[in-house]
Order: C-alpha cells, then sequence, then structure tokens
C-alpha cells in the first residue's frame, strides 16, 4: 500500500478530524486521482478520506456493513460538509501487492480465491445497497449514450470491436446478471488486507452492494493477470473458489459492461 510522508496543513482539516493529526506521522495512501487519503500513524493507525461532497456516503454504509460481517475496517466517523470525509480505523497487515505476497503467487491464487468464496457465502441481508446490478448496468447505459467507452479494455482475452458490438452483448444477455451476492465490487489485490496470509480486511467498498458473483470473479482474474503479469493462474483461481457456481459466458457479458466504465 502506498504511503508517502507528507505534512498537512491543518487549516485545510475539520476541526473534529484535526486531533487524529497531532503526534502522528502522517502520509499520503491516495490511489485516485478523485480521493485524497490521508493514513495517521498513530495508536491503531487511522485513514482519513476525503472526496466530493455525496461521495463517499456508499462507500461508508458499505464499510459500516462489511465491519459488521467482521469483513472490513470500522468506520469511526462520516461528515458531509464541503467536502465527504470518512475516518476509519487501520486494519492490521498489508494489501496483496505487497512482495511477500506477490512473491508466492500459486499461495497468493488460492487465498484470495478462497477469501472470495468466503465473501460470496456471507448473508447479503440488510446489505445498504440492495441491487448493485441495477446500478451496473444503468452505469453503463449512461456512459453508452454519453458515448464512454474505453477500447483498451481486455483486448487479448474479451476485446469488443466497437461500442456497438459490447451494447449488443449486454442487450442480449445483461438481463441474466443476477443480484443475489454480496460483492466487493472491485475485487482487486490491493482492496485485500492480509496480516502473515492472514485475512484482515476488504477496503475500498464504494462499488459493493448485492450483485453477480461473476464481477468480483472477473475482476480476481483480471488482478492476477495485472499484478503477476501473467495470466497463468486463471483457471487456478476459478477452480479453488468452485466451478459450481461458475458460468464462463458470463464473463464475456461482465467485459462488455465494463467497457462502458
Amino acid at each position: 500500500m502506498k504511503r508517502t510522508p507528507i505534512s498537512v496543513d491543518l487549516s485545510t482539516i475539520p476541526t473534529q478530524f484535526r486531533p487524529f493529526f497531532q503526534n502522528a506521522s502522517i502520509f499520503d495512501s491516495s490511489c485516485s486521482p478523485t480521493a485524497r487519503v490521508y493514513f495517521l500513524d498513530q495508536g491503531p493507525g487511522y485513514y482519513l478520506k476525503s472526496a466530493s461532497k455525496g461521495s463517499l456516503s456508499k462507500e461508508a454504509a458499505m464499510n459500516a456493513f462489511f465491519h459488521s460481517k467482521g469483513l472490513g475496517a470500522q468506520v469511526l466517523a462520516y461528515e458531509s460538509l464541503e467536502q465527504d470525509w470518512m475516518l476509519t480505523l487501520g486494519v492490521p497487515g498489508e494489501d496483496c501487492t505487497h512482495p511477500a505476497y506477490l512473491g508466492d503467487p500459486l499461495r497468493l491464487c488460492d487465498t484470495t480465491a478462497q477469501l472470495l468464496r468466503m465473501l460470496h457465502e456471507t448473508s447479503p441481508v440488510g446489505c445498504p445497497v440492495a441491487d448493485r446490478t441495477a446500478e451496473y448496468l444503468a452505469v453503463a447505459r449512461h456512459n453508452r449514450d454519453h458515448k464512454i467507452y474505453d477500447a483498451s479494455l481486455f483486448p487479448d482475452n474479451w476485446g469488443y470491436a466497437s461500442p456497438e458490438e459490447a451494447w449488443a452483448e449486454i442487450e442480449q444477455n445483461g438481463k441474466y446478471l443476477r443480484s443475489n451476492t454480496l460483492l466487493h465490487g472491485d475485487y482487486c489485490l490491493p482492496n485485500i488486507m492480509l496480516k502473515d496470509w492472514e485475512f484482515s480486511a476488504f477496503i475500498d467498498l464504494d462499488a459493493g452492494g448485492v450483485g453477480d458473483r461473476h464481477v468480483d470473479l472477473f475482476w480476481g482474474m483480471w488482478s492476477l493477470l495485472f499484478n503477476l503479469k501473467t495470466d497463468r493462474y486463471r483457471d487456478r483461481f476459478l477452480d479453488v473458489y468452485g466451478r459450481d457456481l461458475i458460468c464462463e459466458d458470463t464473463f464475456r457479458t461482465i467485459a462488455a459492461v465494463e467497457v462502458f466504465g
């Protein structure tokens, strides 16, 4: 996990969060241009995230739900001011892009597959995002209408020759995507925290909700490919997760949705 030492002008931080900066080593732990994340290294450690107004509401709710299931970090505060601010308690360990984990790719593949099956077997009752699939398809439709399309995504595995071809796949098969499984929504190695190979938490849950398991499986496979620079672990990942709940054809539908952002 990226941690760059920085200094901070406390006048830019809402009053209620300033005590957490006192006597703390402060790091920039941001991984997105749309949000700023401070890691405050004191006591158990704290993460303070800021983003545009209203943009962290869903993430705060999903974090709280995952924490109630023993799957996520504790949300200590969420404030929607001129910007949104979310304070979470730190969790032990490092994310799965740490060299100690990347250096043992077979174990990493098996661990992430097992953790995903564990997540997907968790009851979604009470989840604050009850139909993530409807949102997922609505975003694809909106972006198609506004000509937002990334032709560079997935060229080796599920490439589409045109937006029209990708949309035809969604029109034909999008209706078969289900909303029956608790999803992370962005199941990538940087979003899985381990301590000495033991699970700590899932982080960055803003795309989570009750949806179709193939979304998480898709991104789990993609992340192993991206971070390990090889596709050799794809089949093993699916085998360890369990082929009994997987429809390979659905991955092509998921890819079609994802190219629309």
